[in-house]
């Protein structure tokens, strides 16, 4: 049975992506989670939703630049998945490609982020919020300064006294089912964050773009049952290209036949980032 938006709350990844895809919403969170002061953030909204053949499957990050152009990639966990910490060293590597691959040097590497949200306690340590950086073994005095941070926020803390209080009752509306998380947790922010998501529940777009990610985890699924991973992860870059680009109308018979004969996924992937963020057909075909 497909999951109706209207049942969802910010624990989903859909709702969450979505949520924070609104810059006052992210500049709010990254605040409360870090324990710091925010000027403003960029969200890259194209990289919300994006097929990594890494990952294996569908993933919705959150991808985000403050002013000091410190970067940050937030991501929901709801399920306690396997090699959670190995997880968060690809995701900051990706970052740093992705800078160097633009031509930025190592020197000159920005502070970044890696900030998992979890509906579990990832360490089972009672604590809401878990912080790693690069430590010496054999002398505290000798730092690494490499500039990376992961972050763990718990949803199922104890140690109340010890983190923000703005920062707990977030993470207890998250933590909240969805009658629990439509009640006034007495905190501003989280009624914010509450009006967002009433927003997007009455959003015809975002229950469109739902209503395509639940196709695509769908045919997910049965693709990797039927084809080997590697060609059904093509398969399926290739199809959700096709329905991000049928919103413009009709696709001319010159496109698809130059879909179907790519068979370079990364291809396909630039193809699908360069879809996220054009207005129409014709400047996707002049983007390609």
């Amino acid at each position: 049975m497909n999951t109706l938006l209207k049942n969802l709350t910010i624990k989903n990844n859909f709702m969450f992506a979505a949520v924070m895809s609104e810059e006052e919403n992210c500049k709010g969170f990254l605040e409360r989670a870090l324990s710091i002061k925010v000027d403003h953030v960029e969200i890259s909204t194209e990289k919300n939703i994006v097929y990594h053949p890494e990952y294996k499957g569908v993933r919705l990050d959150v991808y985000a630049k403050d002013e000091k152009n410190t970067r940050y990639n937030i991501e929901m966990q709801v399920l306690k998945q396997p090699a959670l910490g190995r997880r968060s060293r690809y995701y900051q590597s990706q970052m740093d490609m992705e800078l160097l691959a633009k031509g930025c040097e190592y020197a000159e590497l920005p502070d970044s982020y890696v900030i998992f949200l979890c509906d579990f306690d990832p360490f089972g340590e009672g604590k809401y919020r878990y912080t790693f950086r690069k430590s010496c073994e054999e002398t505290q005095k000798a730092s690494l300064k490499d500039g990376r941070c992961i972050m763990f926020l718990n949803t199922c803390g104890e140690n109340a006294e010890d983190v923000p209080e703005e920062l707990v009752s977030f993470l207890k509306f998250v933590h909240a089912d969805l009658k629990e998380s439509q009640t006034d947790f007495q905190d501003d922010y989280v009624r914010q964050v509450q009006k967002s998501v009433t927003h997007i529940k009455g959003s015809r777009e975002m229950e469109e773009r739902f209503m395509l990610l639940e196709l695509l985890m769908q045919d997910e699924r049965r693709e990797g049952r039927k084809e080997g991973m590697q060609q059904g992860q093509l398969k399926m870059a290739k199809k959700m290209l096709r329905m991000t680009l049928e919103k413009f109308g009709q696709l001319p018979d010159t496109l698809l036949k130059t879909l179907q004969e790519q068979q370079d996924i990364e291809v396909v992937e630039t193809w699908m980032q360069t879809a996220l963020t054009v207005q129409s057909l014709d400047e996707f075909i002049s983007k390609m």
